[in-house]
């Protein structure tokens, strides 16, 4: 998978979350995937659901 279109955020910005709490979901041409935080903080969103990002881009981080 080279991009993928951000379907849905599953947390909102400014929301506390855990480390493996589900944060987004991904679609490809073939699946819906959720991808779950990487850390514990508050999310602070970057990218807009429905958009196509490239993989590694940038669509919000924990502080």
């Amino acid at each position: 998978m080279n991009e993928g279109v951000l379907a849905e955020w599953l947390a909102a910005d400014g929301d506390k979350v855990s480390e493996g709490q589900p944060l987004y979901a991904l679609e490809s041409d073939k699946s819906t995937q959720e991808v779950d935080a990487p850390a514990s903080g508050t999310l602070r969103i970057v990218a807009t659901p429905g958009e196509t990002y490239e993989v590694g881009a940038l669509l919000g981080r924990i502080e």
